[in-house]
């Protein structure tokens, strides 16, 4: 383990975009590994209430692996790269706040919050959808249906990992310890998809868009 720690170490200093492109495919196409082993055994309890025809084998469905994994390469490995380091600079050189000091932190950490928490889980959906074949219509019921589910509970515990994150772990590996967080988090995608039309969710959906929508006429 010290030697694969040490050769990924090696091939950071050397080439890091790549490295962090490589190791977020990789980790995110485990987490959907993980995810969809959650999926059968939460299904094969429920009767396969959830599953569709085509899944009903409880084989692993790898082209839904490989479409994750090509998420965490093309998405998440390049804007996370640049997204970390670029706010260290933003606020270290233009906040002129010291590193890793408490204002430097929540900071920080209110900007992953509030900025890239909700574009990489809009990301996250619509390109799911479309690469799962569905039309545009059926994209758009989908992340009204979970975005904002997503958002309110990852929103309670993702600002507790970043903070840990971003107070003792170096930029150059925050990326990665971000990613090996989301094969947790992609268990909890999966568990939420399952969910279909709950009614818990339903609430939200209504709050989010519908209500809006009257009062804007």
């Amino acid at each position: 383990m010290l030697k694969i720690w040490r050769w990924y170490k090696n091939c950071l200093a050397i080439h890091p975009l790549k490295t962090q492109i490589i190791s977020s495919g990789l980790i995110w196409g485990l987490g959907d590994l993980a995810a969809q082993a959650v999926t059968r055994a939460t299904a094969v309890k429920k009767k396969y209430i959830f599953l569709s025809e085509d899944d009903r084998d409880l084989r692993i469905n790898w082209r839904r692996v490989i479409t994750t994994s090509i998420f965490g390469m093309a998405f998440v490995g390049p804007i996370g790269h640049y997204w970390y380091e670029g706010l260290d600079r933003f606020l270290t050189f233009r906040l002129q706040y010291p590193i890793k000091s408490m204002r430097f932190v929540a900071m920080k950490v209110g900007l992953d919050t509030i900025i890239f928490g909700p574009v990489d889980l809009f990301v996250f959906f619509t390109y799911m959808g479309f690469a799962s074949g569905k039309n545009v219509s059926q994209v758009k019921e989908d992340v009204k249906r979970d975005f904002l589910p997503a958002l309110v509970v990852e929103g309670g515990l993702w600002p507790i990992v970043q903070v840990i994150n971003f107070r003792f772990v170096p930029v150059k590996y925050q990326l990665l310890y971000v990613n090996l967080f989301c094969l947790l988090d992609s268990c909890f995608l999966s568990w939420l998809d399952q969910q279909q039309d709950a009614p818990w969710k339903q609430w939200f959906k209504g709050f989010s868009f519908d209500k809006y929508k009257s009062r804007d006429g």
